[in-house]
């Protein structure tokens, strides 16, 4: 007899890395239906902005919001197809997708405390 397992049971089963993971045009699309809970960082290697963001990023999905969040990178200029279907004119961007739709879009440098706010509202 086959048992049904609940949405809850299958967002356990997922494994969350302690770090960001790095994505490309090819990947984007299956890690956005393979997590929950990912923002996703537009960035470019360039951009002090961008630079700024990145060990905050870090800090929140290794501490902060570690199991609940997966946070995924992609370079703009290596993935302008991305780019260019999210719209990610401006970096950095970040976008959170919640079960694979977007439900917020983030675009500048905020402070760690405006960017875990936002993520939280989906939690």
């Amino acid at each position: 007899m086959l048992k049904r397992t609940s949405k809850s049971e299958q967002e356990n089963r997922v494994e969350y890395p302690d770090s960001p993971v790095y994505v490309n045009d090819s990947t984007l699309e299956e890690t956005v239906r393979k997590y929950p809970l990912l923002l996703v960082d537009f960035y470019a290697d360039w951009c002090a902005p961008c630079k700024m963001v990145a060990p905050v990023l870090e800090e929140i999905v290794r501490r902060d919001l570690h199991g609940k969040l997966v946070v995924a990178k992609i370079n703009v200029d290596e993935n302008s197809k991305s780019a260019m279907k999210y719209q990610a004119m401006s970096i950095p961007t970040m976008i959170i997708f919640k079960n694979g739709q977007i439900v917020e879009r983030i675009v500048g440098a905020l402070p760690k405390s405006a960017i875990l706010s936002k993520i939280r509202r989906y939690l």
